[in-house]
Formats: structure tokens, sequence, C-alpha cells
């Protein structure tokens, strides 16, 4: 919480002169010395807040008349005024929340005379009334970007033998590392992704994400070292992990939640694609050029992206985010010398910078600048997503059984040539084609489970007198467990056997369609089962697969090798059997209490970071 500036004390012979009596509207009203206010601790936790109703009789309200006032009194009842709606901010917040808090705080308008807000539901410079045609550019171009980064993840593995001779790495942990290094970007790179956005607005981070990764890419084309690929691939990675972290945002920023659906359909078809498309492609272009042409193929394919990207997408939709120079020029107008970062609000930050220059009143402000430190909520936004791993026994069960399943998907793109190259005999390029084998695999679970999930859901929570419930997401999970562990044990015995190429494709194709339900049922639970806290229980998750996508590659090879295609999959699929059959039914069962308990152990440990944060502005504050 920003401190308050120092203010002067009351003259020793001046005697404030008599304030006017207001009118009231609470019972809980108290006059005294003259002045007419209500009382924040009587009503305090006595009445719930609607967002959409004023909250006149929850704020203290000291109106006065400020031209009879002195400076430091005026300067008195606007810092008491800024606190008390920071207390209400943060607890309608908490309430509600970080989905679905108060957007631009318009509800406090008559409270703070001085509060920036949108011009009513129809302001133009509200993303969300941005033109159709609009919205619509920017969801395909971040659809775009979606399909890009995964893309590249992949788009490696065909051109890893190649490059592999070339560099004379002979051991296949590391060959597999120059592939599987990328995820560890994709892991690490959310983590600073969103807070970054949240500091800098969502345009900027895209845009200077996007020409980093084409860098990074042409670094890879380029390298003429096992470590030079490694370090490029990794760098690559993090780059590319922005569309991934900020991308449902930036859709949920312009579409209302009634339009989103069809947004974030094509948003989802990118992750599933991308991996998918990249090796057919680069299959046939190391069987027909060179290893080096497949990431030039990917920097034509990330340069396209990012041009259009750079057309496309210039208007910030982010609400909120730091704004270092507009905030630097207030400081500097204020005399404030405790130069600490506050959250500013983007879009309206523009408005409020131009109403500042018209009126010359340096006191105008949006609710963002007033409500926290933004480095705190930096410090929360990084630590929460691994404190949620450690202190959400659900979270762990289900982002262990959704990473496994990751896991293995990227243990297939690396192990695919050497089966169907060495035991098929097939070509670079016809062995790439392979990869459309879980391909099929997504685009039949979609078109199956999708509705289904949906259809589950709302028959569970009809059956519970329309009381929804996260843990209805789960039946369908079920039906994923079983059609991953099935897919194992086919693609395993059938490899294992030697059996016509077409059956280990089945295997990758069920395991494909199992893929389905398992990531809808388990994000879309993280998201319900804590709204406050959903941004970071995805990010959690995200953190989670990617190390085991990461992992997974460097054993895949050696575990063949020792165990056979057959009994190596089965392990897997034993392994399978728990995480998707035993866990959720689990936590079906007792995943209610569970979530209720490991929430309380998140907001007392993020208010014990606030405290702290606070209690250290208190003291600087101080004289």
């Amino acid at each position: 919480m920003p401190s308050s500036p120092s203010l002067p004390p009351l003259p020793p012979h001046e005697a404030a002169p008599p304030l006017q009596q207001v009118d009231t509207h609470s019972s809980t009203a108290t006059t005294a010395a003259g002045l007419s206010y209500i009382d924040l601790e009587a009503q305090s936790g006595k009445r719930s807040l609607d967002r959409r109703q004023s909250v006149s009789s929850v704020v203290t309200q000291k109106d006065y008349v400020g031209d009879i006032l002195p400076e430091w009194e005026r300067s008195l009842r606007r810092q008491e005024t800024l606190q008390r709606l920071r207390t209400v901010y943060s607890r309608q917040t908490e309430k509600l929340g970080e989905l679905d808090a108060p957007a631009d705080a318009s509800e406090f308008k008559d409270i703070d005379k001085e509060l920036i807000t949108w011009d009513g539901p129809e302001d133009p410079e509200n993303p969300r009334n941005f033109p159709s045609a609009k919205k619509w550019r920017i969801t395909f171009i971040i659809s775009l970007y979606t399909f890009v980064s995964p893309f590249a993840s992949s788009i490696a593995a065909p051109a890893a033998q190649a490059y592999a001779a070339e560099f004379g790495i002979t051991n296949p942990t590391i060959a597999s590392l120059t592939v599987s290094v990328f995820l560890i970007g994709f892991a690490l790179g959310p983590l600073f992704m969103a807070p970054l956005s949240e500091l800098f607005g969502r345009v900027i981070v895209m845009q200077v994400t996007a020409v980093l990764f084409l860098v990074f890419n042409i670094a890879c084309a380029v390298a003429n070292s096992t470590a030079q690929m490694i370090v490029f691939r990794l760098l690559a990675g993090l780059a590319g992990s922005a569309p991934l972290a900020l991308g449902g945002g930036i859709l949920s920023d312009i579409w209302a939640p009634v339009d989103l659906v069809r947004a974030m359909a094509l948003f989802a078809l990118g992750p599933l694609l991308g991996p998918i498309c990249a090796p057919v492609i680069a299959g046939f272009v190391v069987q027909s050029v060179d290893w080096r042409w497949v990431f030039w193929v990917l920097v034509i394919v990330g340069g396209v992206a990012m041009v259009i990207g750079m057309i496309v997408f210039r208007e910030e939709t982010y609400p909120g985010a730091c704004s270092l120079f507009l905030l630097a020029q207030r400081s500097a107008a204020r005399g404030n010398k405790t130069n600490k970062c506050v959250n500013v609000v983007v879009i309206l930050n523009r408005k409020a910078a131009r109403l500042r220059r018209e009126t010359g009143n340096e006191n105008l402000h949006t609710v963002f600048e007033i409500t926290e430190d933004i480095k705190t909520s930096f410090r929360i936004a990084i630590t929460r997503p691994v404190k949620m791993l450690v202190m959400n026994p659900v979270l762990l069960m289900l982002g262990l059984f959704m990473a496994f399943v990751y896991g293995f998907l990227y243990l297939m793109f690396v192990t695919f040539p050497v089966l169907f190259q060495g035991q098929y005999g097939q070509s670079i390029g016809i062995a790439g084609l392979n990869y459309l084998g879980p391909g099929v695999g997504f685009m039949v679970g979609l078109a199956i489970f999708t509705p289904l999930l949906q259809k589950t859901y709302l028959r569970l929570t009809a059956a519970n007198d329309g009381v929804a419930k996260p843990e209805y997401r789960l039946p369908t999970l079920l039906i994923g467990g079983v059609l991953i562990t099935s897919g194992l044990f086919w693609y395993g015995w059938s490899a294992e056997k030697k059996l016509h190429w077409i059956m280990p494709l089945i295997g990758t194709a069920i395991f494909g369609a199992g893929m389905i339900p398992v990531f809808s049922a388990v994000q879309t639970y993280l998201i319900d089962m804590s709204p406050r806290y959903a941004a970071s229980a995805i990010s959690a998750a995200t953190l989670f697969r990617s190390l085991f996508g990461f992992a997974f590659p460097l054993f895949g090879k050696q575990m063949y090798d020792r165990l056979g295609y057959g009994w190596g999959n089965s392990l897997m699929g034993f392994i399978a059997l728990p995480l998707g059959i035993l866990f959720p039914l689990f936590i079906y069962r007792y995943g209610e209490q569970l979530r209720i308990s490991a929430e309380k152990r998140m907001e007392e440990s993020d208010a014990k970071v606030r405290a702290r944060a606070s209690k250290r502005e208190t003291g600087s504050s101080l004289p």
C-alpha cells in the first residue's frame, strides 16, 4: 500500500473553521464537531457489496467546502478518503476474486470526486467496446502467436539426429535436451510474463517477446555447437512463453464472458495443432534440404506472425499496468520522495493524465494507484504458483496427472524418429507424417469431449438443486484416464511386436483423444475451484507440466533400450492408472474440503506478505 505523504502540523493559534453539514444515508452516521460521516467500522462485515451498487453507505464520506479549508486540512481529508476507499476496494476485490474484481471502481465515483473511471458502459476507450472487427483481428493474431510458440517446441525433433551428427553429440540424453530444453522456457516464462504485463501492459510485452523469439530462433539456425543450440533454444522458449501466458488474459480483456467461448475455441487450436504440424514439415525439410532450414522455416513463420502483430496488435487491452514515465511525472509534481511504483491503469491513465494537464489538478487518480504497492503484487504473483503447488494437494494431484500426460507426449515426439525410421525403415519425411497420429486423436477428442464436459457439468449441477461445484468437472477426467492408459498399452505392445505401422499410430491417436478431457477438465476445475487464484493455479499447472515435458524426453530412448516399447509403455500405463483414475475419484469425494482449507492457507500467506510490506512502508514514512 503506498504510503501517505507527510502532512504539516496544525498551526498552534489557527482554529479550523466550522464545517458545512451534509446529509447521510445510513443509520450508523455519527456527528462530531459539526462533521457528518458514516462509521466504516460500524458497518464493516455487515453487508456484502454489490459491484453494480454504490458503496457510499460503506465508505466514510466527508464532504466539505474545500475553498474555506486550509491546505493542510484539505490534504488530510483527501488522505482519509483515499484510505477508506483503499480499504473497501481491497475487501471487495477479495470477496469477488481476482477475475471479477471491480474493473474501474466506477461504483466509488460518488465517494471520491477525483476518481477517474470509464465514461459509462459505452466508453469507446474501454477494450470491451472495441468494434467487433478489431476484436477478431486481435483474436486472430493472438491465436497465431499461440500456434507459432508450440510449433517451435517440437520442430527440432526430426532435425535432432542431423545436427547431433554435425556437432558430434553421441549421448542420446544431450540430443534430447536440445529439443526439450525449450520447455524449460515455457515453464519459467509465465512466472514473469504475467507480472511484467501488469507493469508495462500486454502490447509491449507481446511485441518485445515476439522480436526476441525471432532473434533467438535465428541464433539456433546459425548455431555451431551443442552449447549454443541449448542456450538459444532455452531463450527462445522463454520468449515464446508470452502468448501462452498472456493470450487468455488478452481475450478476456476485449470479450465479454458471453462472447468469449468462440474466441477461446480459436485460441485453443494453436497449442494443439502447433506441435503436430511442425514435425511433419520439419521431416521433409531435413530430408530435402538441410537441418538448418528447419529453423529458417521457423524464422519465416515467426517473422510473418511478428509483422502482422506489429500492425494489428498496437492498442493496449489490459486495464492494469504500471506506467513508469507517468508515475515519475506525478511523483515529481507531488514531491513524493518515496519513489515507490504503484499500480497505474494504462488506458485510464492516459485519460487521467490528459485531465490533469487540462485542469491542473494533480490529485486526479485511478483506483489502482492507491490500492497496492506493485512491488508487493509482483512478489506475490511470482511466488504464488509455487506456493500453491506446495500448499494445495488438489492442485498437486491434478497437476501431476496433466504433467505426466504432457511429458509423455514430448517423449513420443523425441522417440518417433527412432521407432519409425529405425524399426519400420521409413524415410525422414514419411516418418514425420506419423506425428499426425496424436493430432487426429486431438481433433476427435475435441469434437467429442468438449460438449460432453459441459453437458455433464450442467446435469450434475441441476441434480444438486442448481448449485455448481468444481468437482462436477471431473467425471470426464476419468474417461481421459482410461483412454490415456489404453493408448499407452496399445502403442507400446504394437510397436514391440512390430505390427503394421498403423497399429502404433492408432495407439497414439487413442492417447491424443484422452488428452482433451484431461486438459479441459483439469484447467476448468482449477479456474472454478478458486476464482481468486485462478490465474496463479493455471500458472502453477503450466510450470509443473512444462518441467515434465522437459524431463521425459531425456530418459525416453534409454527406457526403450532397456525395457523395450512393450514394457516401457506398460510402465507408463501402470503409473497412469492411479494418476488418472484413483486421484480423480479421491478428489471427487474429498476435493471440496481440501480446496477450501488450501484457499484459507493461501489467504493467510498473502495477508502476511502484505502486512509485512505495509509495516515497512509505514515505518519508512515516519520522520
